[in-house]
């Protein structure tokens, strides 16, 4: 089995209500969808969206990134194409994209579903957060009530700089919805005064993580805060890279990791960041950005195989889109 092509098109989701956070607002879910064909008849999808604010990828990059590498892989067997993906430099969203499609060619090849070559042994239920968007204390409210009135209840909370409106929307969270799970995410906004202000100042609230509550940069802050916070710490944008878990882990600079696909380059890197969190028994988030269903459902597949190490599951996407589209 050989790849014959590689192409890529342009799609657009629109979400139900604007998607926001500390770092960016999104009313559409924009994304590149790649088909990898074989000589065999076998093809498959991979999907990559736009995050510039997050790996530095805008659909221009993913597109000729793709465009790029695809020179070197075509006339490849999908296992020898991911060995070259991997060794190039281009983009970690545009190697997630080509990958999830070689790893999907490869299940296929062996008659598996995804999840099952990924070491599953039986389909499992996920559960996924839902994503509440940075806004006015009252919206957010709204937006949580409706959550759980749709079944719902691990909450995804999006808050920003404003370190006394965190603390007023986590209370107030907590207080009407006991039911709910919480988990608080900065996206980096807070500094580290102001994450120990919002830890002591919720010290009754039952929350059950803080995600990358400081810019990924500043890890010895993450660490500081890590050590003191008796709510366990997430690190997301400071965790892309195997290599990069390996130093959080050792350092002691997090409690747990948020795995994307898109930030570490794809379904094959997962795995050995998986494989590693296991090894030093470390619990992870599997994440997402915004992303197309493709993606979302390789990531889904991914989950299956490794419920012991992941403990959190935002895949939340479909929920989001407009028209309701569901996995």
């Amino acid at each position: 089995m050989q790849i014959k092509s590689i192409t890529t098109q342009r799609k657009q989701i629109p979400l139900q209500t604007p998607f926001i956070t500390a770092l960016r607002r999104v009313e559409n879910v924009e994304f590149v969808s790649v088909q990898v064909v074989c000589t065999n008849g076998l093809s498959t999808f991979g999907e990559a969206p736009a995050t510039m604010a997050i790996t530095g990828e805008d659909l221009p990059i993913i597109e000729n990134s793709i465009e790029y590498i695809s020179f070197y892989l075509l006339e490849k067997s999908p296992k020898k194409a991911l060995t070259i993906l991997h060794e190039s430099k281009i983009g970690s969203s545009a190697k997630a994209a080509l990958d999830m499609a070689f790893v999907s060619l490869l299940a296929q090849e062996k008659s598996f579903t995804l999840s099952q070559y990924l070491g599953a042994k039986e389909e499992k239920m996920i559960e996924t957060d839902i994503t509440i968007s940075l806004n006015i204390k009252e919206k957010m409210l709204q937006d949580a009530h409706k959550a759980l009135q749709e079944g719902h209840t691990i909450l995804k909370v999006k808050l920003g700089k404003d370190i006394e409106h965190a603390i007023a929307v986590t209370k107030a969270l907590s207080q009407a919805l006991p039911q709910a799970k919480l988990l608080i995410d900065a996206n980096q906004a807070w500094s580290l005064e102001s994450s120990l202000l919002f830890i002591e100042s919720v010290k009754d609230v039952v929350i059950e993580l803080i995600e990358q509550p400081v810019p990924a940069k500043e890890l010895e802050a993450l660490r500081k805060i890590t050590q003191i916070s008796h709510i366990p710490i997430l690190a997301d944008e400071a965790a892309f890279t195997l290599g990069d878990v390996k130093k959080i882990i050792r350092t002691k600079s997090a409690d747990m990791i948020n795995i994307k696909l898109m930030k570490c380059g794809g379904i094959t890197k997962a795995v050995e960041i998986l494989e590693y969190a296991r090894k030093k028994n470390v619990q992870c988030m599997l994440g997402s950005m915004l992303e197309g269903p493709v993606s979302i459902y390789a990531a889904k597949q991914l989950a299956m195989a490794y419920t012991d190490v992941i403990k959190y599951v935002d895949l939340d996407s479909p929920l989001l889109y407009k028209k309701g589209l569901r996995l």
